[in-house]
C-alpha cells in the first residue's frame, strides 16, 4: 500500500466488525495479508470458520465471555493484556498488511488497555500496516489520532423487539 491508515468504525449502531471483515475480504482479495485480534469476545462466531476458507487470515481471541453487563473480572484484564501485548509485535514486524482490532475500543472504554499506550504502539507499527480499530464508545484520543473514522448509528435494531443473536448474521 501506498501509505497505510488507522480506520475507526464505531457507534450503537450494529456492523463495525461485519464492515471490518468486510475489508479483510477484500484484502485477502487483493492478496494481502490481513491478521484479527478480537478482544473481549472469546465464545464461538460464525467469522472464526473464516480462517478454512482464505489463504493469508489469521484470526485470534483476547477475551472470555462477553462481560458487558457486568463489570470485568480480574481474568478479563489478564487476557486483554496478553492480547494486546502480542498486537505490539505483530503491529511493529509487518508481517500483516491489514490489522483489524475488533473491539478494542470497549476494551479501552474499561480500561483493559490503556488508550495512550494504543495510540504510541499504532505512531511504531511498520508503515504499510493498515489498521482497523472497531467498537462502540471509540475513546476521543482516537478518534482524534485516526485518520478514517466512521459512526454506525442504531435507527432501528429487532433485537429490541427480542430477537436473540442469529447464527450467520450476527454470531
Amino acid at each position: 500500500m501506498e501509505k497505510a491508515y488507522v480506520q475507526v468504525y464505531t457507534g450503537n449502531g450494529k456492523g463495525k466488525t461485519t464492515a471490518a471483515f468486510g475489508l479483510a475480504l477484500r484484502a485477502i482479495c487483493a492478496n494481502k495479508k490481513v491478521y484479527i485480534g478480537q478482544f473481549i469476545k472469546g465464545m464461538e462466531y460464525s467469522e472464526l470458520k473464516a480462517v478454512e476458507y482464505l489463504p493469508g487470515l489469521k484470526i485470534e481471541q483476547f477475551g472470555r465471555d462477553c462481560f458487558i453487563n457486568k463489570d470485568p473480572e480480574s481474568e478479563d484484564f489478564k487476557c486483554a493484556l496478553e492480547g494486546f501485548d502480542k498486537i505490539k509485535d505483530i503491529l511493529k514486524n509487518g508481517e500483516y498488511d491489514l490489522v483489524i482490532l475488533d473491539e478494542l475500543n470497549v476494551a479501552t472504554f474499561y480500561e483493559l488497555v490503556d488508550v495512550d499506550e494504543v495510540i504510541e504502539v499504532l505512531k511504531k507499527r511498520a508503515p504499510h500496516v493498515e489498521v482497523v480499530i472497531t467498537g462502540r464508545y471509540a475513546d476521543e484520543k482516537i478518534i482524534d489520532f485516526a485518520d478514517l473514522v466512521t459512526e454506525m448509528k442504531e435507527i432501528k435494531h429487532y433485537y429490541r423487539n427480542g430477537v436473540k443473536a442469529r447464527v450467520g448474521i450476527e454470531k
